[in-house]
């Protein structure tokens, strides 16, 4: 009987105590509705796609944000979920985190928010190159190994990486259209990237990519931003 009035005591601590955590933590940020339409064509976006590392720090409006994130790994099917970009065995183990001076969120596509993990800027301890500390929005891709069920370590990191590059693409070619700047980074701290954001052991930085206006080049209101 001890015993369980124990464990009894110990349910009840930890359901208040998540209570009381649920009712601190804060709400997400809501964002724009993504704009879909306009940007320039394709074929003229993948002509001017290419790496920029020098990136200034200026904000970018809510919508482009918005707009960014969806291109990146946004809902693109209502019925379904589904994303604008391919996820093997519709896993979507892949989460997009943004890390910006107030902090660093995670980004929902199925809802369109951000949720604030992180309540303060981490990049200079996570001794990131330039670019990534300068940047107004660092995009960071994190794979949740757990949810690639019954699938060997090796096919995993495959797998991550894989649909890891197909949102870094999208990002890139979104860049291109805006007029803004960005570059893909592998060469990482990653044990140390992965201990700011309190990771899990199954949870894996994959790269990151800062976003930006191209450093010295002055920029027209973006499509959606002001």
């Amino acid at each position: 009987m001890k015993i369980k009035k124990t464990s009894l005591i110990a349910a009840v601590l930890l359901c208040c105590g998540a209570a009381a955590y649920a009712a601190d933590a804060p709400k997400p940020v809501k964002l724009p509705k993504p704009e879909t339409g306009g940007g320039k064509p394709l074929m003229q976006a993948l002509l001017e796609r290419k790496s920029t590392r020098e990136l200034d720090g200026r904000e970018l409006p809510a919508q482009l944000l918005s707009n960014l994130l969806w291109a990146a790994a946004g809902v693109n099917r209502q019925d379904t979920g589904k994303r604008t970009v391919p996820s093997a065995k519709d896993w979507r183990e892949v989460s997009v985190y943004a890390a910006t001076p107030k902090g660093v969120y995670r980004y929902n596509a199925e809802a369109n928010t951000l949720e604030l993990l992180v309540p303060r800027e981490i990049r200079p301890q996570a001794k990131l190159q330039p670019a990534a500390l300068a940047a107004p929005v660092l995009l960071m891709y994190i794979a949740d190994y757990a949810k690639m069920r019954d699938t060997k370590p090796d096919q995993q990191a495959f797998y991550a990486a894989a649909d890891t590059g197909a949102i870094a693409q999208n990002v890139s070619l979104f860049c291109a259209s805006e007029g803004l700047g960005t570059v893909v980074m592998g060469g990482i701290d990653k044990a140390r990237l992965s201990k700011e954001l309190a990771l899990h052991p199954w949870q894996k930085v994959i790269l990151v990519q800062p976003v930006g206006y191209p450093k010295g080049e002055e920029q027209a209101a973006p499509a959606g931003g002001k």
